[in-house]
């Protein structure tokens, strides 16, 4: 199972788009397991993830979330701005994905 992480302000709007992320998951037949959290909660959700996606609006916190992640082999990166605001769970998916190698 893949398991990838969002992180915004408070993983409130994340959570949204990580609805549309599973149902694009499930639709493809793909084993992953998605969840949303507040950047201030980052630390304690590192374990066991594969991939972190950062909401747009903490985009200015990827360097410091990098320097946690990548030591864990931990991916990181921000979510297409366009892809956020049409809530396109498809493309963000694809985005974890592509960091992945799959």
């Amino acid at each position: 199972m893949i398991k990838i992480a969002l992180f915004c302000n408070a993983g409130m709007s994340t959570s949204m788009l990580v609805a549309k992320m599973r149902k694009a998951a499930e639709e493809s037949g793909q084993d992953i397991s998605i969840d949303a959290y507040p950047e201030a909660q980052l630390s304690r959700h590192l374990d066991g993830l594969d991939v972190i996606l950062l909401g747009p609006q903490i985009k200015f916190a990827l360097a410091k979330i990098k320097a946690l992640c990548e030591p864990k082999g931990i991916p990181v990166d921000v979510i297409n701005t366009a892809d956020y605001g049409m809530m396109n769970g498809k493309k963000v998916l694809n985005q974890a994905l592509r960091l992945l190698g799959k």
